[in-house]
């Protein structure tokens, strides 16, 4: 299916990769993707890549115990790339889809003991999920997954996340 990204899309595409209002927006409506440093590499209607540093600005905020990142935050990255794909989907289209992650599940490799980038292909996916709510009442269930590698390519986790799509009640 060939999807062309609609102005609203467009827009919200921009202010997602721009560092400076991605980061004013995580600070006031999700604080702890703020706190973690991180950020939005591409997004396409094909994919998103995220960006989460292991360290940010010298803290330490990102580690567990054993000197690799916290578990939890891996999945708050692996989250926002499979977010933002889904935000980018629903921005801009009638009549308004209303989304909600109804699953996750994951898997670790290796220890993340560096910056970990986490990329969704599944844009296709997505976009096809929603065009299927616009002409449904029922929710739309769409299961994406994302890959948390490391800076040389080594990847240490796999996400599944299962979000739910309908369309809102006027």
């Amino acid at each position: 299916m060939k999807v062309n990204l609609n102005k609203s899309q467009l827009t919200l595409k921009n202010k997602f990769l721009n560092p400076f209002t991605f980061s004013l927006y995580v600070f006031l409506n999700v604080p702890m993707v703020w706190f973690s440093g991180m950020k939005v590499l591409k997004l396409s209607k094909n994919n998103c890549i995220v960006h989460l540093p292991f360290k940010w600005y010298y803290r330490w905020q990102n580690m567990n115990p054993f000197k690799s990142m916290y578990f939890a935050v891996q999945c708050m990255g692996a989250e926002i790339s499979t977010a933002s794909l889904v935000s980018l989907a629903i921005t801009g289209v009638h009549p308004s889809i209303a989304f909600i992650v109804t699953s996750m599940s994951s898997k670790y490799f290796k220890k993340a003991t560096g910056n970990v980038s986490f990329t969704c292909n599944d844009g296709e996916a997505v976009f096809n999920a929603v065009e299927k709510a616009k002409s449904s009442n029922d929710g739309v269930e769409v299961k994406i997954k994302t890959t948390g590698t490391l800076d040389d390519g080594t990847i240490v986790s796999e996400f599944y996340f299962t979000w739910s799509l309908k369309q809102r009640k006027n």
